[in-house]
């Protein structure tokens, strides 16, 4: 079972034989302005995927824009989805193992480009479901450029730092890397959490993300807690990975 290569993953069947659930466990399904949202990511992800011709005549530009302005470890641009929302749902294929094919990034059915099925729904093997990564738990979701060595060093803190709170769960997501190097990345760094791989940039996008690293505190059921960015030390992760399992048990969470 695979998806193509060059879009959104979109499997026939659930593997799991248990759709995921739509409400999340801390807020409400449909946040107001939800719609807008929506649309405006399938606006984004339909930008991001543009077939054949238009792709190639952008790409020179966007290349050299994306050399210089996009996940620099240094700055303040990056902004992450809203503390107090629902975040951005998705299924993207894992670094290492996992299938063919751009994140699904439809946050409803029949969204065209970012993904004909709700990405709620598409699991699998090699298969990094967000609904399924923040079911009864809180996570932290660490975005990175495997290019970039202080990105890279950050999530390596990240990685001690989550072994004193282990109900909280990590995952990390690599952007617009060549998937050999996150490959090779990822087995040197021996980083025993889910990475995914985001090739076109289109999570990133719906995650606000401008410069790296940039993490996502999550509570149960992917409510938005707080976004940071840039660098933080051992002790500042700890510290805020206990906050966050303490704020996730007071809101019902088994994190």
């Amino acid at each position: 079972m695979s998806a193509g290569a060059e879009g959104p993953l979109d499997f026939g069947g659930d593997e799991t034989g248990e759709p995921a659930p739509a409400t999340p466990a801390t807020g409400p399904t449909r946040p107001p302005g939800a719609g807008h949202r929506e649309r405006r990511a399938a606006g984004r992800a339909v930008r991001a995927r543009l077939p054949g011709a238009i792709l190639l005549a952008a790409g020179v530009v966007l290349l050299a824009l994306v050399g210089l302005n996009t996940l620099r470890t240094h700055g303040n641009s990056s902004t992450g989805p809203p503390a107090g929302r629902q975040a951005p749902r998705f299924a993207a294929p894992l670094a290492v193992g996992g299938p063919e094919g751009d994140v699904n990034v439809a946050q409803r059915a029949g969204q065209g480009a970012a993904g004909a099925r709700p990405a709620c729904a598409v699991r699998g093997p090699g298969i990094l479901n967000s609904c399924d990564l923040t079911r009864g738990h809180a996570a932290v979701l660490a975005f990175f450029a495997a290019g970039e060595g202080r990105c890279t060093g950050e999530v390596d803190v990240l990685a001690r730092a989550a072994r004193a709170t282990p109900a909280v769960r990590v995952a990390a997501i690599g952007v617009r890397s060549d998937r050999g190097a996150l490959r090779r990345l990822v087995v040197a760094r021996r980083w025993a959490f889910p990475v995914a791989y985001d090739r076109d940039g289109a999570l990133a996008n719906l995650y606000g993300v401008a410069v790296c690293p940039q993490l996502t505190w999550l509570l149960p059921g992917g409510v938005v807690r707080e976004t940071t960015v840039g660098a933080l030390s051992s002790a500042a992760l700890t510290q805020r990975l206990r906050a966050l399992q303490r704020r996730a048990q007071t809101t019902g969470g088994s994190a």
